[in-house]
C-alpha cells in the first residue's frame, strides 16, 4: 500500500471514531432528557459492560438505586420496569463509549505495528485516546455529583463533559481532513482565515452555553422568541449575587447568554461563508452547507424553546451543534488547502 493510500486509511479510521463520538453524544443527550443519567450507581469500566442477566442482578441494581436522592426525593414511586428503562438509556450510552475506545485502541495498534502511523502522528493520535478515556472519567464524576444531596448533575461537569466530547470530535476530525486532503502553508493569515477560527471557538463557546442551559434546565424557562417574555433583556438577568454566579446559575442570563451567541453566529457564518465564495471556489461546497445548516440549527433552537424541550426536538438540536461544529471545521480547513 502506498503512503497516500496509508493515510486514507488513517483519516477515515478517525472519522469512523468522529462518527461514533457523535453517536454515543446523541445517545447522552437522551439520557439526560430521559433522566436516566443517575440510574446506573457506580462506575465499573470492563465489568460494567455487561447487562443484568437474572431478575435477582436487576434487583440488586434497583436496590442500590433506591438509595440514591434520586429514587428518595423525585422517583420514590417508580417500578422495576421504570427502573428498567432508565437503566437501558444510562448502560446504552456507557457501552457506546466503551466501544469507541475499542474502535481507535485496536486499529490505532494495528496501524502502529504496520508503520502507518508514526513519529510525531502516532503520539498525536494516541492522545486522543487519552482525551477519550479523560472524557469518560468526567462523564462518571459528573454522575457522582447528583448521587450526593441534589439529584441534579452539576453543570460544570456537563459543560466540561460534553466540551470534551466536541474536543475529541474536533480534532480527530482536522486531523483525518488533513491526511486525506493535505493543507497548502499560507505566507500570511488572511482576514477570512481569522475569522474562521473565531467562529470555530464561538460554536465551541455555543455548545459550552447549551450544556449550562440544559443543566440548569433553563430551556423550561422564557419559552418566547424572539423576546424572553416580553422583554429583549430579562430584568432579572443580574439577581443572582455575586454578579459572576448569573452566568452560570441564573436561568435568565445562561438562556439570554445563548441566545446572544446564536444571533452573533447569525451574522457572521453568512459573512464567513460569502467571503469565502468570493475568494475560494474550491470551498464553496463547505460554505453553503454550513450555512444552510446554521438555518436549521437556529430553528431546531426555537422549536426546542417554543415546544417546552420535547425529547426528540432536543436530542435533535444537540446532534445539530456538532454538525455545525464540524461544518466550521471543514470550511475553515477547505480555505487552507486551497
Amino acid at each position: 500500500m502506498n503512503t497516500n493510500n496509508q493515510q486514507r486509511a488513517v483519516a477515515w479510521w478517525l472519522f469512523a471514531c468522529c462518527a461514533m463520538v457523535f453517536l454515543t453524544m446523541v445517545v447522552g443527550g437522551v439520557t439526560r432528557l430521559t433522566h436516566s443519567g443517575l440510574s446506573i450507581v457506580e462506575w465499573k469500566p470492563l465489568i460494567g459492560a455487561l447487562p443484568p442477566l437474572s431478575h435477582a442482578d436487576w434487583l440488586e441494581l434497583f436496590a442500590k438505586y433506591q438509595q440514591t436522592p434520586e429514587f428518595i426525593k423525585r422517583n420514590h414511586d417508580m417500578t422495576l420496569d421504570g427502573f428498567q428503562f432508565i437503566f437501558w438509556w444510562e448502560w446504552a450510552h456507557r457501552l457506546s463509549g466503551r466501544l469507541i475506545g475499542v474502535v481507535f485502541f485496536v486499529p490505532y495498534v494495528w496501524f502502529l505495528l504496520r508503520g502507518k502511523l508514526r513519529g510525531a502522528l502516532a503520539a498525536k493520535v494516541f492522545g486522543f485516546f487519552i482525551l477519550g478515556g479523560l472524557q469518560g472519567a468526567m462523564g462518571w464524576y459528573m454522575v457522582k455529583s447528583g448521587l450526593v444531596d441534589d439529584p441534579r448533575v452539576s453543570q460544570y461537569r456537563l459543560a466540561a463533559h460534553l466540551g470534551l466530547a466536541f474536543l475529541l470530535f474536533g480534532l480527530m476530525g482536522w486531523t483525518g481532513l488533513g491526511m486525506l486532503q493535505p493543507r497548502a502553508v499560507a505566507p500570511a493569515p488572511t482576514l477570512t482565515r481569522r475569522l474562521g477560527n473565531w467562529l470555530v471557538v464561538l460554536v465551541f463557546i455555543m455548545v459550552l452555553s447549551g450544556a449550562l442551559v440544559a443543566g440548569i434546565h433553563a430551556g423550561l424557562a422564557y419559552n418566547t422568541f424572539p423576546l424572553m417574555n416580553g422583554d429583549f433583556v430579562p430584568p432579572e438577568i443580574f439577581m443572582v449575587e455575586p454578579l459572576w454566579l448569573n452566568f452560570f446559575t441564573n436561568m435568565a442570563t445562561v438562556q439570554f447568554d445563548h441566545r446572544m451567541i446564536a444571533w452573533v453566529l447569525m451574522g457572521l457564518i453568512p459573512w464567513f461563508s460569502w467571503r469565502i465564495w468570493n475568494e475560494t471556489p474550491e470551498a464553496r461546497p463547505a460554505a453553503v452547507l454550513l450555512t444552510l445548516w446554521l438555518a436549521v440549527q437556529v430553528s431546531l433552537g426555537i422549536a426546542t424553546l417554543l415546544l417546552q424541550v420535547p425529547v426528540a426536538l432536543a436530542a435533535t438540536h444537540q446532534a445539530g451543534a456538532m454538525v455545525l461544529f464540524g461544518l466550521v471545521l471543514w470550511a475553515n480547513h477547505a480555505i487552507r488547502r486551497a
